[in-house]
């Protein structure tokens, strides 16, 4: 791709004046930089999730203090990822994805530092806050800058090569925790983070250039108080159900229709709520939500279910969790590649379908279960069904939006993903019956688990009925 051309002083740059194609140079520089800062995230949160038993023993937090640990970060993303968008789509969405960098990677410093459960979930919402300015701006960056016949097969491949961080991130993971500390899992963000920035002096810089006015402060606000009281909400009624709970689930679902009510009336709303009148946008949405809220799920409950249950350490829990990250890293490219030829709807319905059965497989995973015959087998149906599923799902977000909403579909589907496993984590161990001390103790936890795995296939079975039933074949043509 040829270098915009230059514009006047003060005036911010445009989209770029001519789009990239695959297997070029320019188009290599902006997959390595996207890549990069989507697995430093991605590599987080995998280990974190086996980080979980040994934070609770070293910090000695009860279950609602793991569930923070991680709601913390994924709380301040989800509230706050379409301002992200929003910024990068206005102010370049190079320079917001590069400020992101920066910030993610200092807040993981400070979460390594930690020295009490509150400091630390302090240290992970610092982390959402960095977040939700780069991982819109990832998907962002792609979308304006290849052009929209490679748009598929781009986003196909930075799932896969992204992948190879969750690949790594819970091997590295438990075996830092289980040979250092847990701390170091924080720590790897950094270099990460100076490897991202050096590939993006290559990245052309884009925005919309019907961006302007005001930012939607007030519906941010409102956006972060409904989902902060829901959260705190359920996460408190798993120790006891009293006036603040009550308290903050009135004030949570106050504010959710006090948003909506504001992005309906604001000039320049963060959420345009006519994005949501393409069937197909809203009907992606609505399945990023059931699935992704799975997967949340699984994410939590399994790192625990091995490690207390039945008795892995850290780094066996992150080498168990390998096979279906594999199947995502290396399939994800060819599932993009297959939707752009046929279509996305058969990848979005049978995907959901093929996890759901793997979800339901690993309810066998009880205590004396055998990884080969329990664990494996449920671990691959649940990666197949996933690699069909992520990058057809993702490509029909984008490519149901207008080109110049790029930033705000990306944070919008970032954000329903997010809000997914946020609600996930905070909602499940409740519906399940646990509480407290319960995710140290094998049988309590191990019950819990059975029934989560059951809820879990049943949202995959939900995602897998709305993809059928709104998504059309010819979104993804050019």
């Amino acid at each position: 791709m040829t270098e915009s051309p230059p514009t006047p002083a003060g005036t911010p740059p445009t989209q770029p004046a001519e789009p990239v194609a695959l297997g070029t140079a320019p188009g290599r520089w902006v997959l390595v930089a996207t890549v990069l800062a989507s697995a430093m995230a991605l590599l987080d949160a995998t280990a974190v999730n086996v980080a979980l038993p040994a934070i609770g023993a070293d910090l000695g937090a009860s279950l609602s203090g793991l569930q923070w640990t991680v709601t913390g970060y994924t709380l301040a993303l989800a509230a706050l990822i379409l301002l992200g968008g929003a910024l990068g789509d206005r102010y370049g969405r190079r320079r917001v994805f590069l400020v992101g960098v920066v910030w993610f990677a200092v807040a993981s410093l400070l979460c390594g530092l930690a020295q009490s459960p509150v400091q630390l979930v302090g240290a992970r919402a610092l982390q959402g806050v960095g977040g939700a300015l780069l991982t819109p701006g990832s998907l962002a960056i792609i979308q304006s800058s290849f052009r929209r016949a490679d748009r598929a097969r781009a986003i196909g491949l930075w799932s896969a090569l992204g992948g190879l961080a969750g690949l790594l991130g819970p091997f590295l993971g438990g075996f830092l925790i289980d040979t250092v500390s847990w701390r170091w899992v924080f720590g790897v963000n950094v270099p990460v983070a100076v490897l991202v920035l050096a590939a993006a002096r290559h990245l052309p810089e884009s925005r919309d250039p019907a961006a302007h006015g005001r930012f939607d402060v007030l519906g941010a606000v409102l956006g972060a108080l409904a989902l902060g009281g829901v959260t705190y909400a359920l996460i408190a009624a798993g120790e006891q159900i009293g006036a603040d709970v009550w308290l903050t689930a009135t004030g949570g679902l106050l504010a959710a229709a006090a948003f909506v009510v504001r992005e309906r009336r604001a000039a320049e709303p963060m959420l345009p709520l006519t994005v949501f009148t393409d069937r197909q946008f809203s009907g992606a949405n609505l399945s990023t939500l059931a699935v992704y809220g799975a997967l949340g799920g699984l994410q939590f409950f399994l790192v625990l279910q091995l490690q207390t249950v039945l008795g892995y350490s850290a780094t066996q829990a992150g080498a168990a969790m390998l096979p279906s990250i594999l199947l995502i890293t290396l399939l994800s490219a060819r599932a993009g590649a297959l939707a752009q030829r046929i279509g996305p709807r058969r990848p979005m319905t049978v995907g959901p379908l093929v996890a759901a059965t793997g979800l339901l497989w690993l309810t066998r995973a009880g205590d004396g279960g055998a990884y080969w015959l329990d664990v494996l087998p449920g671990s691959v149906l649940f990666g197949l069904g996933m690699s069909a599923l992520v990058a057809p799902l993702t490509a029909t977000v984008l490519g149901a939006a207008p080109d110049h909403l790029a930033g705000v579909a990306s944070g919008v589907n970032n954000a329903v993903a997010r809000a997914a496993n946020l609600l996930a984590v905070a909602a499940l161990p409740v519906a399940v019956g646990l509480s407290g001390a319960d995710h140290a103790r094998s049988e309590a936890f191990s019950a819990g688990f059975t029934t989560a795995m059951v809820v879990c296939a049943g949202l995959m079975v939900a995602g897998s009925a709305v993809a059928w039933l709104t998504i059309r074949d010819d979104v993804l043509a050019g």
